[in-house]
């Protein structure tokens, strides 16, 4: 640094500065700019100067400024409020019938899945017995249809009318109890040495029969109908009201090739038995006589609509 010798020192002994450099026309002295933040260069403007430090030199930059509270807003906007189209209606109305079949599917397949354990001969069992409901269901058919035809058909409508009510009459005093009955059917015998059997067993044993096809059945000389009940159990056993003892005598009139079978069937009534140590023996016979009887009641409240 070059000292000019006509300068005297200053007070203090200090030196005085060197002159400074005059700066170049054209250029202007500046602060220090900060250190670029990383992202794309700015893009210089005419002239071959930097754009002033602030300024937005692109789309870009200016969504990277103020984007995102305006991202936030529009995705707002777009989902509220929702708007359904016709498309989305019918995608959720197939969605919402595809969700009801698969319920209705489940609910089927766990109703049909206590006989995956079974046998196949017990399978072939079950399945002759429906079959063998259908046929009385569709014998039952055929018969009402011939009555009505008969009466359509009848010269004397009357007389025909009145054979048909005596026959009627007839069949429900079986039901009813009120007259005795024979026909084909089986004898069941049950035998208690332990004093085991409930009311409810024996109750079963009638449901069971019932089913198959029963049309009439007496208990040790009690006849059980439709409003019979069993009560009690062991050495206190009774039928509508009736004490009855071991061994129990069922007389049932019916296709012995049907009851027989029904209280055969795996977990039934015989193997129910079978678990409380009694037995029970069951005998086909072309011949079943069921002459106990119950006196007829008439209804208190209950009369006739016809006139």
């Amino acid at each position: 640094m070059s000292v000019n010798p006509n300068e005297q020192p200053g007070p203090g002994g200090e030196e005085p500065k060197a002159a400074e450099a005059p700066q170049p026309a054209g250029r202007r002295e500046t602060p220090e700019a900060p250190a670029a933040l990383p992202g794309p260069m700015p893009a210089s403007v005419e002239g071959g100067e930097s754009a002033p430090e602030g300024a937005v030199s692109s789309p870009e930059a200016a969504a990277g400024a103020g984007g995102a509270p305006d991202g936030r807003r529009r995705l707002a906007d777009a989902l509220w409020p929702p708007r359904v189209t016709r498309a989305q209606l019918v995608v959720a109305l197939l969605l919402a019938c595809l969700g009801f079949g698969l319920a209705i599917q489940v609910s089927s397949t766990s109703e049909g899945s206590a006989l995956r354990g079974a046998r196949q001969e017990d399978l072939v069992r079950i399945l002759d017995e429906l079959d063998d409901r259908t046929q009385r269901l569709e014998d039952e058919k055929a018969r009402l249809e011939k009555q009505r035809s008969e009466l359509e058909s009848s010269s004397d409508q009357a007389e025909e009318a009145r054979r048909q009510t005596q026959e009627k009459e007839r069949q429900l005093g079986i039901l009813a109890g009120t007259v005795a009955a024979e026909g084909p059917g089986i004898t069941l015998t049950v035998t208690d040495p332990v004093g085991a059997v409930e009311s409810d067993m024996l109750l079963d044993a009638i449901q069971e029969l019932r089913a198959a096809g029963a049309e009439a059945i007496q208990v040790d000389g009690v006849r059980v109908v439709a409003n019979s009940y069993f009560t009690g159990g062991g050495d206190d056993m009774r039928i509508d009201g009736t004490q009855v003892t071991a061994p129990y005598v069922f007389k049932v009139i019916g296709k012995p090739e049907d009851l027989e079978p029904a209280l055969n069937i795996p977990g039934g009534v015989v193997q129910t038995l079978e678990k409380e140590q009694a037995t029970a023996t069951v005998e086909r016979s072309a011949k079943i006589v069921v002459d106990a009887l119950r006196p007829a009641k008439r209804p208190d409240y209950a009369r006739s609509s016809s006139p």
